[in-house]
């Protein structure tokens, strides 16, 4: 009976060391995976605070949107090993409340952690509108006579198309402060048109976000070589 009770004894031990080195052993795969793969990335929230940006055909408001996209975005991008930093972190605006114009003070402050971070990639993460409620898709833009800037928009172009079958076949030139603003790779991106009420539909839902910035995610594993995360 003794040596029953110490063989279970031993086996209880032995399942308890086991337990303990499989929890031991996935924790450093996970630490594995989030390793640092030498790439650093801002990801801006377009718009915040008093600045709503546009407003959807339901009543969407851009600003949480863009923020919405970009928390998931960075999400899968951490996960993979990249260094990833923030422009915007939840609804306020980056402006000062002391500036005359808040507008300018907000893109200063974008300006100022791009420069700080001294990042490999800028994405700005937008929703757009038009009169027209058909017009639909998203759509790449890059600094014009930026080649690195137009190489990653037209990669990311091409995975969302294949996402979402958006009109534009190939990025657009765009002249907006996010990429003038500085010398570092820069792409805007515009989600898709919040002013369509079919796309503003889908642009909420939780499922297309996923898939979105999966897109999104793919093109820049490609651009920097790295194929799966």
């Amino acid at each position: 009976m003794l040596k029953k009770l110490k063989k279970y004894k031993l086996l209880a031990i032995f399942f308890v060391v086991l337990l303990l080195l499989s929890v031991a052993f996935n924790g450093i795969v996970v630490a594995s995976a989030n390793k640092y793969n030498g790439v650093t990335i801002v990801l801006d929230a377009g718009h915040g605070g008093r600045d709503g940006g546009s407003v959807g055909a339901n009543g969407t408001i851009e600003k949480e949107l863009n923020l919405s996209y970009t928390l998931m975005l960075k999400e899968k991008l951490v996960k993979a090993g990249y260094r990833v930093e923030l422009t915007r972190k939840n609804d306020d605006g980056l402006y000062s409340n002391l500036a005359k114009n808040k507008k300018i003070s907000d893109m200063n402050a974008r300006f100022e952690i791009i420069k700080k971070t001294n990042p490999n990639l800028v994405i700005s993460i937008h929703m757009n509108s038009f009169a027209d409620k058909t017009a639909y898709g998203a759509n790449t833009y890059y600094r014009v006579n930026d080649e690195a800037s137009k190489n990653v928009a037209n990669i990311i172009q091409a995975s969302l198309n294949n996402f979402c079958g958006a009109k534009t076949k190939f990025a657009l030139v765009g002249d907006y402060y996010i990429l003038n603003c500085s010398y570092y790779t820069s792409v805007l991106i515009e989600c898709g048109f919040i002013s369509n009420p079919e796309e503003e539909q889908k642009l909420n839902s939780q499922n297309y976000k996923q898939n979105f910035t999966d897109a999104i995610a793919k093109a820049i594993f490609i651009y920097f070589g790295k194929r799966t995360v």
